[in-house]
């Protein structure tokens, strides 16, 4: 499979995962995860190092990624992201009319507080089209969010019925499209950005 790299140097590597990999292996134990292929990649190169995500994103969800190579690389990376020194924000295309053109959703997610951020960058007949910021990292917090305040998300099918949309996804319309943060190891700022998979362009210009 290609995986894009969008950012690599000694100590990490940032990649565009597709939708409808996982990241790392579930409960159920599958195989194939963007993590596997990845190492499998440099198994095939000969080199020895191991690349170990520092985050996660859903297997809906495409966009950005960080890898560590290397166990101690990825606990620097991951203490920027337990003490929110990274930034990130999301494309999402959500169900229906937003009232607001920005705004902040405050709704605990299995009693934590999660705070979610957006701002409303493009609107057409069935979807708004947001850039999100999630201020906090509850896993689907974004997702869960959009369907707390009546807005879903096109493509969702775990926190809402895809069945009910008007306009049908074949996939989760929601990107990682930006990553911010100071290089833990080189103290270098990277800024990453990542542009709209074909999908959902594909999406934007039949609806445009």
């Amino acid at each position: 499979m290609n995986i894009p790299v969008v950012y690599e140097d000694d100590w990490l590597l940032v990649v565009d995962k597709p939708a409808g990999l996982l990241t790392i292996p579930t409960a159920k134990r599958e195989s194939r995860t963007l993590t596997s292929i990845l190492n499998e990649d440099l198994e095939e190169r000969g080199l020895v190092y191991r690349l170990h995500p520092c985050h996660r994103l859903d297997r809906e969800t495409s966009g950005l990624i960080i890898y560590a190579k290397g166990k101690a690389a990825q606990k620097k990376v991951m203490d920027e992201f337990r003490a929110r020194r990274v930034k990130k924000s999301y494309i999402a295309f959500v169900r229906g009319s937003l009232n607001h053109n920005q705004g902040e959703i405050r709704i605990p997610i299995e009693g934590a507080g999660a705070v979610t951020r957006f701002k409303v960058i493009g609107r057409n007949k069935y979807f708004t089209i947001v850039e999100v910021y999630p201020l906090t990292g509850r896993t689907n917090q974004i997702r869960i969010h959009f369907k707390h305040i009546g807005h879903p998300i096109l493509g969702e099918s775990r926190y809402s019925f895809r069945r009910d949309f008007k306009l049908k996804a074949k996939r989760l319309c929601l990107h990682a499209r930006t990553l911010e943060f100071m290089h833990p190891i080189s103290k270098r700022q990277v800024c990453l950005v990542r542009d709209l998979p074909e999908g959902l362009k594909k999406l934007l210009d039949n609806q445009g």
